[in-house]
């Protein structure tokens, strides 16, 4: 199994939904990125896919988020609370379909302060 990642960074404010329908205080974060996806073989280049072309498709995601109000964004201005792990998840669910066969997206890693990383992995 071979593997490559990208990285990017956008900068959003959020405010996760408590129990009794408080809100914890409005702030923001430098939210650190890293798409890893996987394949079984390599392509007609011998690579995974193209860097250019996922660093791409991860950037327009992340342009789409940055300076924005994570709270008002879908699905997050509903019932889903903008926690590290949904954001993971959300921006997994926008990446996946990018990533061309036989590639897959494996992970998507989000870093909201140093040290700590909330990971959402795909099946």
């Amino acid at each position: 199994m071979f593997a490559i990642e990208v990285h990017a960074t956008f900068c959003a404010t959020h405010q996760l939904r408590l129990p009794g329908g408080t809100s914890e205080p409005l702030h923001g974060h430098d939210w650190h990125v890293t798409a890893r996806v996987i394949s079984p073989q390599l392509d007609a280049l011998e690579t995974v896919m193209d860097f250019h072309d996922l660093e791409l498709s991860l950037r327009k995601i992340c342009d789409s988020w940055n300076h924005r109000h994570l709270n008002d964004i879908s699905p997050f201005d509903r019932t889903i609370n903008p926690s590290a792990e949904r954001v993971a998840q959300r921006m997994a669910q926008l990446l996946a379909p990018e990533i061309p066969p036989p590639g897959k997206l494996y992970s998507i890693s989000i870093t909201e302060a140093p040290g700590c990383a909330a990971i959402y992995m795909l099946d």
